[in-house]
């Protein structure tokens, strides 16, 4: 394996052979890094953190450090972090708290822009953008194919679903309905189906109709919640990602934003 001179390396630590340690760096005891990962410099992780392949992380990254909930007592916590991941420039990922689970978890093929912040707790999907400065609080769920424009907020609980695309300086504190168009006007609200984002990942044209027939009925037809699912199953065309849809909004707790 490659380990520069000048980083520490806990002798705890499990570093495939491929992996990549640059100067400067510091990883502690029961971190694991898989195969072709590399720290570029001056990176920090702590564990228990498991890191899969393929992973690169830019300088003056943070990884799996303990949590800023001030209810955290030191209990053991992890970190998992899936394979092809580009972790930039000064991100921040905090370990789990037994009020979440124990756990923080990023999937496989993300990016996390320089500055962003991941808390405790956070359950981050596959192939999701998190843009530069975006801070996201504890016990956060973003499904797969998520992307997250600068500066924005994401408040504890809060659950965004899988293709949304949220927009810069947004300030998250309800649910953000999947396949969705949500941006602030100045009040975060939303504008419609993702079409560009769902036609480039390459939803049929129908889908995509659909999906922007039945959040229009949510979020433009003078409709309360329930009004407006009974509509979409009466005259919106079946399709799964409709029913997706219905679904988070059926389960959520904290309401969803329109």
């Amino acid at each position: 394996m490659s380990i520069h001179p000048t980083a520490i390396v806990d002798a705890r630590a499990r570093i495939a052979e491929s992996a990549e340690i640059g100067p400067y760096c510091i990883v502690g005891a029961d971190v694991e890094i898989g195969a072709r990962s590399r720290l570029m410099a001056n990176n920090y992780l702590e564990g228990p953190t498991w890191i899969g392949e393929d992973n690169v992380f830019f300088p003056f990254s943070t990884v799996g450090v303990a949590s800023q909930d001030l209810k955290y007592k030191g209990e053991r916590a992890e970190t998992r972090i899936g394979d092809r991941n580009r972790i930039r420039e000064f991100v921040t990922i905090h370990r789990g708290t037994a009020g979440g689970g124990l756990v923080t978890s990023i999937g496989n093929d993300n990016l996390l822009m320089v500055e962003s912040h991941v808390a405790h707790d956070v359950r981050i999907g596959d192939h999701v953008i998190v843009g530069n400065a975006v801070g996201i609080a504890g016990h956060v769920t973003i499904e797969d194919w998520v992307d997250i424009s600068p500066y924005s907020g994401v408040h504890q609980f809060c659950r965004i679903g899988r293709h949304a695309f949220l927009g810069p300086y947004s300030v998250v504190k309800q649910d953000v309905m999947p396949f969705s168009l949500t941006s602030p006007k100045p009040e975060l609200a939303v504008f419609g189906a993702n079409s560009i984002g769902l036609e480039r990942r390459g939803f049929p044209k129908s889908t995509i109709e659909a999906l922007q027939t039945a959040i229009r009925l949510l979020t433009r037809a003078q409709l309360n919640t329930t009004q407006a699912v009974e509509r979409i199953r009466a005259e919106v065309p079946a399709c799964e990602e409709v029913e997706q849809l219905l679904e988070f909004i059926r389960s959520s707790e904290r309401g969803v934003i329109k």
